[in-house]
Parts: structure tokens; C-alpha cells; sequence
């Protein structure tokens, strides 16, 4: 029996391990949690406290574009007059009600905890406090004060709350100020300025598909009609969305969709039963794995609370799916499209308006060009019917109106000639070769160059198709890891079962005491 019992405990750790996504962004998620108070009390920190186990690990998956890190010792009263001014610049930069999000993460090490003693040497700390900046990918080398060509830097002017918020104001040329709160921000970089930040939008498609699903959870959307084309949106992200964490999400979903909706669970006897249990059976499975959604927006974020956000990330996630299909998926991810947006898009207005545009298609598309040119064009109709729209009722975000994309800045190859400034889309000569090509660099490669620089893509270079994911839902491809932990752990429950069994067999009959 002792051998079998240290298989079964092997095999669940396997099952544990396989199961648990990338534990250290589940740390800057639990800043909310930190902050929930009850009892009318001041907020806890907003500042993340790390230690030596996940120092390198946070600082890595962040999507922050700098980080800073406080060394400093709990026992030091200097430490502890010092850390409401840390705490109130640490409030505009971390958690999801940030008011800058996704710029700046700043973090806490206590040096007077042994388990950090080496990571303080690694760092030369020989006083209280001590604040380093760089980018978070840097940290991992640590700091010398005499090493040449530094990534990370010693800030020298950090005592007051304002001091160190205009440090931060210097290096990256911004002009926050203590008292800014949520989309009070004007300072907010145009997306047609920079063709780089599209790589902060692989988080807004992770938070578009999150809450895409928390919404068809929450409005009960999946029925017995609906049913099919959920499936072959997933099978979609499976293959080509652009973060591997969603792909794995939307193939553990795919994996037990006959068993979490089973054919039979709308029938007439049990669909209201069924209805009322949909959000409990799935109340702890997240798509893109536990720390998404995170509550905030980066690349897709308004400088009003109810402009952009999930619409903008929807749409991003569209356009990425498009550039990433063969020629032979290209069908398929359109209707996977249209009838994901007529089905599960929750704006009445904007579905059936994108499902009209669906509807005006008549021949089968062969081609993924063709099918990602459609988007682009489809995404410029709609922009330019919501510019009159926001115009004249003055509704539209004014640091992001409505245009016709790409803008001449990002891809001035696209406009080879060029009507009147006011005239639309179809009026402009396009060089479609060149759109082309600009969708599939801008969603493709520069979409993920983040994840790339992180190595979050790592061991997954390999390009997967539809023609792997194939229509059943029982087919679809499961991570090799664990595979490999679900059968260890049947193999070994079943072996249980049977050494169980034989001991009943065996075990002689109990006396009675009649």
C-alpha cells in the first residue's frame, strides 16, 4: 500500500502543478484584494511586497514598461516615516483603479528578512531606503554602483511623495501629479504616434476575451442555438489568439464543453434548471488563466471611463485572429466571427450593424487576405458611420475620435494617392498589398513583440492550424504536461480502486456482537 500511496501523492502534485498558471502576476492581482476594506479603514498598500522566490518572476511578467524597487528594512523608523510618500505615487501606478496603469509597477523588498539577504547583496543596498528604475526586465542582473552602461539606476531624489513623482516626471517626460485621478489623464499617447504600443494591446485582448465570457456567463448566452457557434469561436482562439494563456484557456473549456453543456441540457424538462446552474458550474474557470481579467486597460484605454476599453480590445483581438489563419481557415474564421458577434455581442446596435455587413458577403472566402482585408474594411465602416454619430451628439472620446485606419503616420506606403480629407474609406486609394502587409506586421509580430521579449512564448513556436482542431469538441489538442498528469492520476486512482477492492475481497467478515 505505501507505494501506491506516494504514486497517488506524486500524481497530485503533477495535477497541482499543470493546473496552476504562472503564479507570479496572481501577486499584482492581490493589490485589489489588499485594498477591499470593510470596516472604513485606510487601504492597505498599494506598493507589492516581493521576496527572493518571486522577485524575478513578477518583475518579468509585468506589463508595466518601468518598475521601481524600494530596499528597505521593517525595523527602520527612517523606512517607516518614508512609505506614506511611497505609498501615494505607489496609488496612481499599481492595481486595477491605477489611474496610470500599466507604466509603472513599484514594488517593496524587505532586506531585514533573511530569505532576501542575498537578493539585498545583489543589489549592493548599504543604506535605507534604497530605490532603483529601470525596465522590470532588467532587474534579474541586479546593481553594481561602479558598473558601467546600467540599466537599472539608483534615484537620487525620492524623499517626499513629490519629489519622487517628479524624478518620475523627468525620465519619461510626463506630468502626473499627486492628486490625478481615474481618465482625468491628458496626457495620454495617441495610438497614431507610435506603431510600438500595439505590443501593450496583447493585455487589452486578454482582458477583451475575459470579459467577452464573463458576459455570455452572466447574461446566461449559451443556448441550445448558441451552442455551436461558441464552439467554433473557441476553436478558433485555441489555434490563433495571440496570448498562449488564452489558447490554453479556450482549449480547457473546449476539452469539458460536452460535459459542462451537454446536448440534452436544454431540453424542455431541464433548461431552467440549467439556465440558474451555468454561472455556479463555472464560477472559478477564467479563460485566460487566474490573474486576467486584471480591471484595467493599456493600449485601449479612453481618457473617459466609458470610451474604448472592451470595444477596442474586441476588435484588436478580431483583427489579430485574421492575420494569423492559412489560406484555408479563412472561411471559417469568418463565419466563427460573425456568429460570435451576432450571438454573444451584447450591443444590439453594433451586432446586428456587424452582422448586416456579414450578411452583404456572398461568396466564400479563399483566401486570408481577403478575409482580413474584409475586417479592416469592415472596421473602417464602422468608424466612419460612429464619427457622424459622435459628432453630432458629442459623445466620442476627444484625445481617440474615430478615424480611418491605418492613419497615413503608421503607413504612409498605404496611401499612394490621397482624395479630400473628408471623404471616407471608399474614397481614398487604398494600395491593399501595402494594407496588407501593414495589418499583418501591426496585429501579427507587433502585437506579441511583448510577450516575445518576455519569453512568454517560449517552447511554443511551433505554428498551429484549424485543420488541428478539429470540429468535435472531444479532439481538441491537450497540453502535453497535462495529458501526461491526467493519465498518472487515472492510472493510479484506478489502481487504488482495484487495491481497494481486492482488500474487501479478502478482509474476513466482522464479528457481530448479537
Amino acid at each position: 500500500m505505501s507505494h501506491v500511496f506516494w504514486i497517488l501523492i506524486l500524481s497530485l502534485s503533477i495535477l497541482k502543478a499543470t493546473s496552476l498558471q504562472a503564479g507570479s502576476r496572481t501577486v499584482l492581482r492581490l493589490i485589489s484584494d489588499n485594498n477591499a476594506r470593510t470596516d472604513g479603514s485606510d487601504p492597505k498598500d498599494y506598493g507589492v511586497e516581493l521576496n527572493a522566490t518571486n522577485f524575478d518572476g513578477v518583475l518579468k511578467d509585468t506589463p508595466a514598461t518601468y518598475a521601481i524597487v524600494e530596499f528597505f528594512a521593517h525595523w527602520c523608523p527612517a523606512c517607516r516615516n518614508y512609505k506614506p510618500h511611497y505609498e501615494k505615487v505607489a496609488r496612481l501606478f499599481n492595481g486595477p483603479d491605477a489611474v496610470h496603469p500599466g507604466i509603472i509597477l513599484k514594488t517593496r523588498v524587505d532586506c531585514a528578512l533573511k530569505i532576501n539577504s542575498d537578493l539585498c547583496d545583489k543589489f549592493s543596498v548599504g543604506h535605507y531606503p534604497m530605490l532603483f528604475w529601470g525596465p522590470p526586465m532588467k532587474f534579474s542582473s541586479g546593481w553594481k554602483p561602479n558598473q558601467e552602461k546600467r540599466d537599472i539606476r539608483e534615484i537620487d531624489d525620492w524623499r517626499t511623495a513629490e519629489h519622487l513623482l517628479n524624478w518620475i516626471n523627468k525620465q519619461i517626460g510626463s506630468s502626473y501629479g499627486l492628486d490625478d485621478e481615474n481618465f482625468e489623464n491628458e496626457l495620454l499617447p495617441s495610438n497614431i504616434s507610435d506603431p510600438g504600443q500595439i505590443g501593450q494591446a496583447v493585455y487589452d485582448v486578454e482582458e477583451a476575451t475575459a470579459t467577452a465570457f464573463d458576459i455570455i456567463l452572466e447574461h446566461k448566452m449559451i443556448k441550445s442555438k448558441t451552442r455551436a457557434s461558441l464552439i467554433k469561436f473557441l476553436q478558433l482562439l485555441v489555434a490563433h489568439h495571440p496570448s498562449r494563456r488564452c489558447r490554453k484557456g479556450s482549449a480547457e473549456a473546449l476539452v469539458n464543453f460536452d460535459e459542462l453543456y451537454p446536448l440534452d441540457m436544454w431540453s424542455s424538462d431541464k433548461d431552467a434548471a440549467a439556465t440558474d446552474n451555468l454561472k455556479e458550474v463555472l464560477h472559478d474557470f477564467q479563460i485566460c488563466g487566474k490573474e486576467v481579467p486584471r480591471g484595467y486597460w493599456m493600449f485601449c484605454r479612453g481618457s473617459k471611463n466609458e470610451t474604448r476599453g472592451f470595444s477596442c480590445g474586441l476588435w484588436v483581438l478580431m483583427h489579430s485572429l485574421s492575420v494569423r489563419i492559412e489560406d484555408g481557415e479563412s472561411q471559417f474564421a469568418f463565419t466563427s466571427i460573425c456568429d460570435f458577434i451576432h450571438n454573444f455581442f451584447i450591443c444590439e446596435d453594433c451586432r446586428q450593424h456587424f452582422y448586416e455587413m456579414c450578411s452583404r458577403v456572398t461568396s466564400p472566402f479563399k483566401k486570408a487576405r481577403d478575409f482580413a482585408l474584409w475586417l479592416w474594411s469592415a472596421h473602417n465602416e464602422v468608424n466612419e458611420r460612429l464619427m457622424k454619430e459622435e459628432a453630432s451628439l458629442k459623445t466620442g472620446d476627444p484625445q481617440f475620435p474615430k478615424i480611418i485606419w491605418p492613419p497615413k503616420q503608421l503607413c504612409p506606403s498605404c496611401y499612394p494617392s490621397q482624395g479630400p480629407k473628408d471623404k471616407g474609406s471608399n474614397q481614398i486609394d487604398w494600395d491593399k498589398d501595402e494594407v496588407f502587409k501593414f495589418l499583418t506586421s501591426y496585429y501579427g509580430n507587433k502585437l506579441v513583440s511583448l510577450y516575445n521579449e518576455k519569453d512568454l512564448l517560449a517552447n511554443d513556436r511551433t505554428k498551429v492550424t484549424l485543420d488541428d482542431v478539429v470540429a468535435s469538441t472531444n479532439a481538441v489538442v491537450v497540453p502535453v504536461g497535462a495529458a501526461l498528469a491526467i493519465a498518472i492520476a487515472s492510472c493510479v486512482f484506478g489502481a487504488l480502486a482495484c487495491y481497494w477492492r481486492s482488500r474487501q475481497k479478502n478482509r474476513k467478515p466482522r464479528r457481530s456482537w448479537n
